[in-house]
């Protein structure tokens, strides 16, 4: 785990302020920092700020992830900077209106709501939606009153799941493909079929790759990646092979492929190195590192590599 004795280190590796630092490293240090206590978490977030001058949306999208993660009031001007660049990537944008629901900032909703109106894209409009709700119920008398199963997993997510006694996984599966059905609600069956985690919760959440939203493919995917289950590596393959699939989608089944780390992924990411999408060929790099990692000894996804990282 780092302190802040690492941060100038972290800073020159997050910022490539070499010229030629991987971006597989560059992530490592990414995590590195969101792994900091608070004794130098405002540092770590301006350094995080400081990288969104990369001309990378990948890595874009990750530090909005992690601003997210904080659960900090500090990122916030950060984020909503980020969410009113309209010349931003849509990936990069989306990402940061999730970080500020998930930061549960009340002093933002006037500007999600405007974003929801009136934002001409659906993923940005879709994401506020969600985080509008999230920061709604995170208020609410229900978010105290609900008994929520506690997660194996450790991520704040676009939404809560479910409460325990929803543990039907037909019921569940019909809710999340249920276009009728607010999309913060399909959101919460989701994260409910996720921790459950069984092999038909998992075969529930496949048909969730079938949505019209490429959002709510997108976090599909993710899941996938929470929760490691060779049962979905078939779906997420074949989500990546898709060419006319959104490079949104198409990475987060790449990362997702990362993490499940079954001996046949490997080739299949190596395949998309020269994809002719850059967020798809970046990811690939991503997941080939986290590959690594899930197949090594280390402990957390924060360390920095050697100089055999993937590159580019």
């Amino acid at each position: 785990m780092a302190d802040v004795e690492d941060l100038p280190q972290l800073r020159a590796i997050l910022t490539d302020a070499s010229g030629d630092t991987p971006l597989a490293n560059r992530f490592r240090a990414l995590f590195s920092l969101k792994s900091l206590g608070k004794a130098g978490i405002n540092e770590a977030i301006d350094i995080i700020g400081e990288a969104f001058k990369d001309d990378s949306a990948l890595l874009k999208h990750e530090l909005a992830y992690v601003l997210g993660q904080t659960k900090n009031l500090y990122a916030v001007p950060t984020l909503q900077n980020v969410l009113k660049d309209v010349h931003e990537d849509p990936m990069v944008r989306h990402e940061a209106a999730e970080a500020l629901g998930a930061i549960g900032d009340k002093g933002s909703l006037d500007m999600l709501k405007e974003y929801f109106e009136k934002d001409p894209l659906e993923i940005i409009r879709q994401t506020c939606e969600l985080a509008i709700a999230r920061i709604e119920w995170e208020h609410s008398k229900l978010s105290q009153v609900e008994v929520l199963e506690e997660s194996h997993f450790s991520s704040i997510d676009p939404a809560p799941p479910l409460p325990y006694e929803n543990s039907s996984v037909d019921q569940l599966q019909k809710v999340l493909v249920d276009q009728s059905v607010p999309l913060f609600e399909r959101y919460r069956a989701m994260f409910r079929l996720r921790d459950l985690g069984t092999a038909e919760s998992v075969d529930a959440l496949i048909t969730g790759l079938d949505d019209p939203s490429a959002l709510f493919r997108h976090e599909i995917a993710y899941v996938f990646g929470q929760l490691c289950d060779p049962r979905s590596v078939n779906a997420l393959v074949k989500v990546l092979q898709n060419e006319s699939e959104g490079g949104m989608v198409r990475h987060e089944a790449a990362e997702a492929l990362g993490s499940i780390a079954t001996d046949d992924v490997m080739p299949v990411l190596q395949k998309f190195l020269q994809d002719k999408e850059r967020v798809v060929r970046e990811s690939a790099v991503v997941a080939l590192d986290m590959y690594e990692y899930e197949k090594s000894e280390e402990m957390e996804y924060v360390s920095v590599p050697s100089a055999s990282t993937v590159t580019v």
